[in-house]
């Protein structure tokens, strides 16, 4: 049966684990969703030079899945998104673009949460490229690795005051969480801050399931056959 391909471009099994907990409410779509880990790709996603490096073998990874419906790149900041909608004729959905399009349908200005201050940058671009500038509140970065966000002593706490500091100071009325890792926290950070939170890879992996069952892709150049 044809299946959603999820990727995540980093070696961490455990986020690939959150990611697979946090696509649960998805799966009774009737569409089946596999997760995979690149075991190529770095512990953490953390620099644009480690998200560049990732591209080639992601490539490879999902030119493997005979079986694909589609694919999201479950890392935020899209490393290969456009690469891979020219390899592919299949929807292809990164979790940052997706995310900043939901948050732009449940508020006006929008605050992300990111992981360490020289992701802020990489951020920036991406949006200033997507047109959103004009309704992103602030982008404010936690000072912690993905690797620490596994550790709800750790981060919770700082998610919590960060997501109320974008609220607060910056006027965001719907929070994006900046990163794959960060998926377990969602339902407590709205519970906290009174805003709706986006979880990335659950607004690419709803947006790439409607473009399944719809029959909705991009153009490209490339055969499936």
């Amino acid at each position: 049966m044809k299946t959603l391909v999820v990727i995540n471009p980093n070696a961490s099994q455990t986020v690939t684990a959150g990611i697979e907990q946090a696509l649960d409410p998805l799966r009774p779509f009737g569409i089946p969703i596999r997760c995979l880990t690149l075991a190529q790709g770095p512990p953490g996603i953390e620099t644009q030079a480690q998200a560049d490096l990732t591209i080639a073998p992601m490539l490879r990874l999902a030119a493997q899945q005979t079986d694909a419906a589609g694919y999201v790149i479950a890392c935020f900041g899209d490393p290969g998104l456009h690469a891979l909608r020219s390899q592919t004729s299949l929807p292809v959905t990164g979790i940052q673009e997706a995310a900043v399009m939901t948050a732009l349908t449940l508020g006006q200005r929008f605050g992300v949460i990111a992981i360490l201050p020289a992701s802020v940058p990489r951020h920036l671009r991406a949006f200033g490229a997507m047109g959103v500038l004009d309704r992103l509140a602030g982008d404010r970065a936690l000072g912690l690795g993905v690797a620490d966000l596994a550790d709800p002593d750790r981060c919770l706490d700082a998610m919590i005051g960060t997501g109320k500091t974008l609220r607060d100071q910056d006027g965001a009325e719907v929070l994006i969480m900046g990163c794959a890792g960060m998926a377990q926290y969602r339902e407590r950070l709205e519970q906290e801050t009174g805003l709706p939170v986006v979880e990335p890879t659950q607004a690419a992996a709803g947006m790439a399931l409607s473009q399944i069952a719809l029959g909705l892709a991009h153009q490209s150049g490339a055969s499936d056959d």
